[in-house]
This record gives structure tokens, sequence and C-alpha cells, in this order.
């Protein structure tokens, strides 16, 4: 047995090259080597362990092989720029405190002063004015406020379409002098309706001021004798037909029945707007009364006169 199977089965003694020079020890090599394998086989049904090749390594992989488009160029800021950009950014954060720090003292002192800064919101597409009832007015007034507000507009819708209709009568008869007279009453009478009764009202309710109250009542009463005026537009002070009331539109609507209805229609408007108008001024009538403001403002009336006297 011993003399049949090698101490070390797996032990292919010296490697020999079979396509060496010396074929005859080669041949007779590969022979008994043949023999050994086929007696592996046929004995015990596996194959024989390959021989040891000797290969040589990989070469290394490049740094851009996973990723050819890969740049490895990184550019790093020197330490002097670093510093720089510090004190830059240093500088920048100072200027925006110190600014920050103005613009808190001024605003202390606009509200030590009682001073309200007002934010134009409306008309949302273009402010030109501050208005915000839902915030400032009290729920109990804003349905007045609101409905003051709405003869505002209806002034200014009234007197643009005054503007329309005189434009008309211009064309039929060739009058200009109405038209730039209707154009000075669009001009003058928007803003001044807004300056003079709208704002007051607006700042008496929010504040509860009564010299206010008393500021609007009187520009307000101007303020519906014009729309009634309007609305009949006698050929008395204004230019005849520079309004459009019912006195212009019956004589107008006899030579040019398309000026007449456009001057029918203006004189409806002025009606609706004085209607209006009367109803508020009653309701903040009411009020100023029944708050107690009346009294107020008689003995701030009172005051200035003893102030003016001293």
């Amino acid at each position: 047995m011993a003399g049949r199977y090698d101490s070390n089965p797996f032990d292919e003694g010296d490697e020999v090259n079979p396509f060496s020079d010396g074929g005859g020890k080669g041949k007779a090599a590969g022979q008994s080597k043949f023999s050994r394998g086929s007696f592996y086989t046929s004995n015990t049904g596996s194959v024989p362990p390959a021989s040891n090749s000797r290969l040589s390594p990989l070469p290394p992989e490049p740094a851009d092989f996973y990723n050819p488009t890969a740049s490895v160029d990184i550019s790093l800021d020197s330490a002097s720029d670093l510093k720089k950009k510090e004190r830059e950014l240093q500088a920048k954060e100072s200027e925006l405190k110190r600014r920050e720090q103005e613009v808190r003292r001024k605003e202390e002192a606009v509200a030590r002063a009682g001073i309200v800064i007002e934010e134009k919101n409306w008309p949302p597409f273009f402010p030109i004015i501050h208005h915000d009832i839902a915030n400032e007015i009290p729920i109990h007034l804003q349905k007045l406020q609101y409905v003051a507000f709405t003869t505002l507009l209806g002034l200014a819708f009234a007197l643009l379409w005054n503007v329309i209709a005189v434009t008309t009568a211009w064309i039929k008869q060739g009058d200009a002098k109405i038209w730039f007279l209707a154009i000075i009453y669009f001009i003058s009478g928007v803003p001044g309706a807004y300056v003079l009764w709208y704002r007051p009202l607006y700042r008496a309710f929010r504040n509860e001021s009564a010299l206010k109250f008393g500021w609007f009542f009187l520009f307000y009463m101007l303020h519906i004798g014009f729309v009634i005026f309007a609305a009949v537009a006698p050929p008395v002070v204004f230019k005849g037909k520079s309004l459009a009331g019912i006195l212009p539109a019956v004589d107008l609507i006899g030579q040019h029945v398309l000026v007449g209805i456009f001057y029918f229609i203006g004189f409806g408007l002025f009606c609706v707007e004085a209607v209006l108008s009367v109803w508020v001024i009653q309701q903040v009538y009411m009020y100023f009364r029944g708050s107690g403001k009346a009294a107020e403002m008689k003995q701030q009336a009172a005051r200035g006169v003893m102030r003016a006297a001293i």
C-alpha cells in the first residue's frame, strides 16, 4: 500500500515544461503525470488539482478609470484671501447692525410722538391710499364706514360719467369749455372728497376723535350740496352743460337723443349719490350724539376759545 500511494497525493513533484528542449525527459515526465492523473481519475473519480500558475499582477488603474469626465482640478483660496473675505463680511455685518439700530430709534421716536405710519395698500394693483376697515375700524362701525366709502367711489364714478356725457355734448355742439370744466370737476372733486371728508371720518372712527367728527360734518354737508346741485345742474355758477343734470338732459334730449340719454344717466347717478350721502350723515350724527362726542367736542371748542383769548 505504501508503494501504491504517495505520502502527499497533491504533490506533483518538480515542474517540468513539456515544450522545453529536453524532449525525452519532458516526455517521460509528461507521461508520468498523465498516468498519475489517470490513476486518480479512475480510482477516486476526481480531477487532479491544477498546477500552480505564476501570473504577473495587473497594472494599477488610472485615477479617472471609474469617472472619466471627473475633474480633479480644485482651486483653493489662499489664507490671505480668506482673511480678506472675512473682514469684508464683518464690515457688512456691522453696517447692517448700525442701520437696524437707526431704524429702531426712528420707530421709537415716531411711537413716542404718537404718529401713526400708514402704509399705502389700496387699490391693490396701484396703492395710493391707506385703507383697512376690517382691522382698524371697530366692528359696530364697519358697515357705516363701508357705506361712506361707497359714497366716495360713487362720487368718483358719477364725475367720470359726467366727463363722458359732456364729451358727447362737446362733440355734437363743439363747445370745449364744458369739457374742460368737467375734467376740472373730476380731477379736483375725487381727491378733495378723500382729503376733506372721507379721511377725517375714517380717523374719527378709528381714534374716536371729536374734532375729526366736526371736520367731517362740515365738508360732508358741502359734498351733499354739490351733489344735489349737480343733479339739477341749473345754468348758474357753473357753465350750463358742464354737469350732467336734469335740466341739461331735458334740453339736449330734443336735439341729440344719445347725448340726452347720457345726461339722464348722469342725473340718476348724482341722485343715488345724494340719497346715500344723506343716509350716511344721518347715521354718523346719531352715533356722534349717542356716544357723547358732542359734549366732548363742545368742551374742546371751549378750551380752544379760552386758549385763543389768553
